[in-house]
């Protein structure tokens, strides 16, 4: 609804391709526990088909381990082994890469999932840890740890996202009209620290208390291209310390592949000076994520993501496209093409299966995305986006994809965009 309510009026700008992002995926190594049939599906946990309908579907599926398995000619077990449902068994994806990037040029990439149950996969979610290293030829380093543990019987759901960067970078300004000719150079170091607890309390309700840090140093800017001096004023370091309040309804049961669900997510966040913070001022998130099952492969997906700040929050702090969780709003511009005091952003994408074995799918999407203008703090100009994507079974078990998506966006704007897990 806020999406809807800010894209009223807003008019298109304008965008010049300066660059192209590519990715060459090289798998050096695949999933583990995936030599072996069950009788039960770990993953479906309120699918009332009998177990060996169950095992038949998990059985007749391929990833990419099977095929590895077979190229080496690896023996495959072919008896039942619930053990691979047991709370604390892992079903582990690995995904080294190198590519190239229009934020960092070529990259070594090394992407670690991790998925897990606490407790009855009957009545726990799968949790998952992310993890991960980021290396390139332009000196960038990052560091991600990403979480999202479920205790037993879904009580409680711990939520975290630490990282570290060593980002010399490109920065474009405020607003959503900038141009790719019009770029600042720009290095700092980052540290990040997000966690929240949220204890369920009715259905798929949950609340829940958090504290986030960002805390962004050894700022340097080599140019004067783009609005980012009238609005840093000369600062080299900032932070933004402060406790979260979050109310979420999620009723997905595999945040790496949801099939059927709604996740439907408010944050409100305060700094304060008293905690460290430069300046006292609040944030808010509205996320939505809803997907309708169409059949046993397909799925039609939707996302509304939305910013919005109050009080001078520090530049690196304001909401921009690709800086979510994990990078992926604004498919088919560079990151932090756009950026404001106040963000929306839609995106929908079907998700079709193209062999009946589930080893390779496909994707189409669309995104717009907007920030404010500063100073004026006003949406005046869209950014769309569209593209097409293949996915490969990277884990049957854990139901993880390896997604590569190629996005155009305004006036030529395209590249090659990857992850592990689905977008949204």
């Amino acid at each position: 609804m806020f999406a809807a309510i800010n894209y009223i009026g807003l008019r298109i700008g304008k965008l010049r391709l300066e660059g192209i992002k590519t990715l060459l995926l090289l798998i050096l190594a695949s999933t583990s526990y995936t030599n072996a049939q069950v009788n039960k599906s770990p993953i479906s946990t309120k699918d009332n088909s009998p177990p060996t309908k169950k095992a038949d579907s998990i059985a007749s599926q391929k990833d990419l381990a099977d095929i590895f398995n077979g190229l080496i000619k690896k023996p495959v077990k072919t008896g039942p082994d619930s053990s691979l449902e047991k709370p604390g068994k892992l079903f582990f994806s690995l995904a080294p890469a190198a590519g190239y990037t229009l934020e960092g040029g070529p990259t070594a990439t090394v992407i670690m999932n991790a998925s897990f149950y606490t407790n009855n996969p009957a009545t726990t979610n799968l949790s998952v840890f992310t993890f991960g290293v980021q290396y390139s030829i332009d000196k960038q380093f990052i560091l991600p740890v990403i979480s999202n543990i479920w205790s037993k019987d879904n009580r409680f759901d711990w939520l975290g996202d630490w990282r570290y960067y060593s980002y010399p970078s490109k920065i474009y300004g405020l607003g959503s009209d900038n141009s790719l000719s019009s770029v600042d150079q720009v290095y700092y170091s980052y540290l990040k620290v997000y966690q929240e607890v949220l204890r369920h309390f009715s259905s798929n309700y949950y609340a829940g208390v958090g504290y986030n840090l960002d805390d962004h140093y050894s700022i340097i800017d080599y140019g004067d291209a783009t609005n980012f001096q009238q609005y840093n004023k000369g600062i080299t370091k900032t932070v933004s310390s402060g406790p979260v309040i979050h109310l979420m309804y999620d009723n997905r049961t595999n945040i790496n592949n949801p099939k059927d669900a709604l996740l439907a997510s408010i944050i409100y966040r305060t700094n304060f000076t008293f905690l460290g913070s430069d300046k006292n001022w609040q944030y808010l998130l509205v996320e939505i994520r809803k997907y309708f099952k169409l059949s046993s492969h397909d799925v039609l997906a939707f996302w509304s993501w939305n910013e919005f700040t109050n009080g001078q929050a520090p530049y690196f702090d304001l909401p921009s496209n690709q800086w979510d969780t994990y990078s992926n709003t604004g498919r088919g511009y560079i990151q932090g093409f756009y950026r404001g005091t106040n963000l929306v952003y839609l995106e929908g994408e079907y998700r079709f299966g193209i062999t009946r074995n589930g080893l390779f799918g496909g994707v189409v999407f669309v995104n717009a995305g907007s920030a404010t203008q500063w100073p004026s703090n006003k949406f005046e100009y869209i950014d769309p986006g569209e593209g097409v994507g293949l996915r490969v079974k990277f884990n049957k078990y854990s139901d993880v994809n390896l997604c590569v998506d190629y996005a155009v966006g305004l006036f030529g704007s395209r590249g090659l965009f990857f992850n592990l897990g689905e977008v949204f």
